[in-house]
């Protein structure tokens, strides 16, 4: 059907309810908004679905949602665990209750129990849960750190991981499969539970989840010596963080913890932000503000689904609060980590520390200093859990520590995504560690640039919306992939990645090796000393983003450079 006629369908099909009806009504006139709500399916990419909220094919609603569970339930049946069952939770976004509730009634209808969380939880407590419940699967209502009007569905497989090959393929082929709407069932609530089919969980997972938190500690003596010392101030962002955060804190016995009450309870709409990322500078005026207040130490924040991490620390020579990349809190924690496992002899033989293709490349001499293996993987922290897995089931190496540029970073295997509840937890510890050495995280941070190198990355994204924003994304990935670039002003490209076509290229001799990795819309500059360029469409956003790290001789020479970097990369795209 074309977008008319599917945009017919649902105005008078009796499957789908009078407000989705009301609300298709009031758009009759605006043909534009109708192609944009019916030209295409909302894409069940290799992670799940994210978008809009509203009704149409291409947005998020319940009928968009109960599509995607029965693909995934097909799917299921076809492996033969549905005996298994799915763990389900969500966050505090529009909808997201609604939409986990009708998640759950439709792999009830198909014979699949459903254990449900009775209130909003993080991300990475669902990742837990599918492992600690023994589940096939599991699913997660978020749209993690995207503007209100958005929400998502994420799917996870046994591991505690989001799906990847073949699976993610082969589950996208079932939901793609589903050409009625008709084919997918559901069931009353009360005929569910008296099945056995339906099971709300929540305190006796939240109480196993802290405790394997705790297990990541490793100098619980210097918390207990200087938790009276550490003031942290903490916003979840008006999202899920709230309740663990302050919790695991408590527990360990940190006295002065200071939440941002104006972004301390669930809010849908955001009230007080303008984007509910840690990535954003202007998501912490509250919480800065507090911290002046304080006299803090730190400031920590969690995204809506407490899956990422933003940082500032006070510089005690300007009495400042500095902010840190995802990278600088990834590489404080790295650094803490394999240090202290190595001085307290608790490093596990063939540790292996996990990262991506655009993640800071501090993380080689970091890696090496301590004897542990490093691996790059694609972006997505699903490629992080499923090394993991791999560990575990071939018995090569012994997982340390994962991150990713975005925020997001795992201490422990209790999970198997990313975790913000842990790296609050950890980042924590860390603070306590260096204030017992008369020094705060940014101090720390300044021994790494000393020690390892001026380390330096950026990112330089274009937004590109609706049918014609798609067309140009695709544009720009195919003018590089066919004529890449030669060179980035005065940084000549040594080697061109295109992990799409598994070839890496050597731009001087024209010599050709294979990546390594899953095919991917991915393209990588490699640029002389420590210096690149990566591009990619983002999977949840019309954006093309463009990820570019140096290194120089000084914070004031890396941050030059990265400038130059970024204008130089305009000038070829």
């Amino acid at each position: 059907m074309g977008y008319l006629e599917e945009y017919r369908f649902w105005l008078e099909d009796n499957y789908f309810d009078q407000n989705t009806k009301n609300e298709l009504s009031a758009i009759a006139d605006d043909e534009k908004e109708i192609e944009d709500r019916f030209y295409r399916e909302l894409e069940f990419g290799t992670g799940g679905l994210r978008g809009v909220i509203g009704a149409g094919t291409n947005r998020m609603n319940i009928y968009t949602v109960r599509k995607a569970t029965q693909g995934l339930a097909n799917y299921i049946l076809k492996q033969g665990t549905q005996a298994k069952g799915v763990a389900i939770s969500c966050d505090n976004r529009r909808m997201s209750p609604e939409f986990s509730q009708e998640a759950a009634l439709c792999l009830a209808a198909n014979g699949i129990k459903a254990y449900i969380f009775e209130s909003l939880r993080p991300t990475p407590e669902l990742s837990f849960a599918v492992r600690e419940l023994g589940c096939t699967a599991g699913i997660m209502v978020t749209a993690s750190h995207n503007p209100p009007e958005y929400n998502g569905y994420k799917v996870y497989w046994e591991d505690g991981a989001q799906i990847t090959a073949p699976k993610d393929v082969e589950i996208i082929g079932e939901v793609q499969a589903i050409k009625d709407y008709h084919e997918v069932k559901t069931m009353d609530k009360d005929a569910a539970v008296a099945a056995g089919l339906y099971e709300v969980i929540g305190k006796e997972i939240d109480d196993k989840y802290m405790a394997q938190l705790k297990k990541q500690i490793i100098h619980p003596d210097v918390i207990a010596e200087m938790a009276d010392d550490i003031k942290i101030v903490y916003t979840p962002l008006c999202g899920t963080g709230n309740l663990p955060v302050k919790r695991i804190l408590a527990e360990l016995g940190f006295k002065h913890v200071y939440v941002v009450p104006e972004q301390e309870n669930p809010d849908p709409n955001f009230t007080t932000l303008e984007y509910p990322n840690p990535e954003d500078p202007k998501a912490f005026t509250y919480a800065l503000r507090l911290a002046k207040e304080k006299d803090a130490d730190i400031i920590l924040a969690t995204d809506p689904d407490a899956d990422r991490l933003g940082v500032y620390a006070k510089d005690k020579a300007t009495g400042e609060y500095v902010a840190f990349t995802g990278n600088m809190s990834g590489m404080l924690l790295a650094e803490y980590v394999l240090r202290e496992k190595a001085a307290t002899g608790t490093m596990p033989e063939n540790p292996a520390m996990v990262t991506t293709i655009v993640t800071t490349n501090m993380t080689f001499p970091i890696s090496e200093s301590y004897g542990v293996k490093l691996i790059e993987v694609l972006t997505g922290f699903k490629y992080i859990g499923e090394q993991i897995k791999w560990f575990e089931e071939k018995g090569t190496n012994n997982y340390v520590f994962g991150l990713e540029e975005s925020y997001g970073c795992l201490v422990g295997t209790h999970a198997r995504d990313k975790d913000a509840i842990v790296a609050v937890m950890s980042l924590c510890e860390v603070a306590a560690f260096c204030k017992k050495q008369g020094k705060t995280l940014w101090d720390m941070m300044i021994d790494l640039y000393e020690k390892y190198g001026y380390f330096k990355e950026t990112q330089y994204t274009i937004t590109l919306k609706g049918i014609d924003g798609s067309k140009q994304i695709a544009e720009i990935m195919n003018k590089l992939r066919e004529n890449p670039p030669k060179a980035f002003g005065d940084w000549k490209v040594l080697k061109f990645r295109d992990y799409q076509t598994d070839r890496i290229v050597d731009m001087e001799t024209g010599a050709e090796t294979t990546t390594g990795l899953p095919k991917s819309n991915v393209l990588y500059f490699e640029l002389p000393d420590n210096c690149w360029c990566c591009a990619r469409p983002s999977g949840t956003e019309p954006k093309i983003k463009f990820y570019m790290g140096v290194k120089g001789e000084s914070i004031a020479d890396a941050e030059a450079k990265v400038a130059k970097l970024t204008e130089e990369l305009k000038a070829v795209i």
